[in-house]
């Protein structure tokens, strides 16, 4: 039994939520500029966020994964393309918490300085979120299990789960933001403590770039 087309709603609720929870490149990217920019700056990122998957949901409903399967060399320069940003953002970071770490005994205005690759939170964010072709391929693989093939609109279930993973999303982001905000408040007075986290989330973001170098279809 289905509802409208959605098979085991509840099983799917339950995956979706710990599949958001999942540390990822757009929940780590989000709370880093909420630590280093604040509250709106944050939301800022999580509405690229938001955009960005809308369109991989999009593309998913339209067969892009399936394209990607069957179009080796498309999915590669994607890949590709995805790992180096990732990988780029990663580093800006890591150079970002050296150059604090750097100037922590430097007045309050020159350690607070805007890094170049937050400075554009929703440009960042879109792209920190689209290049990332693996994404589409563990939608499709997920959503297809809780779709019912025989109902007659399939794009009834199709927005059903995706407005809960949607949903599921832009809590856990909004938490993360205000979050990262309050931590603010203590790094404020602790340059280096905030340069070695900033850094190892620049290394994560890295590794991140490195996995998806070496995804593949299979």
């Amino acid at each position: 039994m289905s509802f409208y087309g959605v098979t085991d709603l509840w099983t799917y609720v339950i995956g979706a939520f710990g599949i958001i929870l999942l540390p990822g490149p757009n929940s780590l990217f989000i709370l880093s500029v909420a630590t280093s920019r604040g509250v709106m700056a944050g939301f800022q990122g999580a509405l690229g966020v938001f955009l960005g998957d809308t369109v991989l949901l999009a593309l998913v409903g339209l067969g892009a994964a399936g394209l990607l399967r069957t179009t080796p060399a498309l999915f590669t320069i994607v890949k590709y393309s995805g790992a180096a940003y990732l990988s780029w953002v990663g580093l800006q970071l890591v150079l970002a918490a050296i150059k604090k770490w750097r100037s922590s005994e430097l007045p309050a205005q020159t350690a607070l300085e805007v890094p170049a690759h937050l400075a554009y939170p929703f440009k960042r964010a879109l792209l920190v979120s689209l290049l990332n072709p693996k994404a589409i391929l563990f939608l499709l693989s997920f959503f297809v299990q809780f779709i019912d093939p025989a109902y007659d609109a399939p794009v009834v279930p199709f927005l059903i789960l995706s407005a809960i993973v949607m949903g599921f999303s832009a809590l856990y982001l909004s938490v993360l933001i205000f979050a990262g905000a309050r931590l603010a408040q203590g790094f404020r007075s602790r340059q280096k403590l905030s340069a070695s986290l900033s850094s190892a989330v620049g290394a994560v973001f890295v590794w991140f770039g490195v996995k998806l170098a070496n995804a593949s279809l299979a």
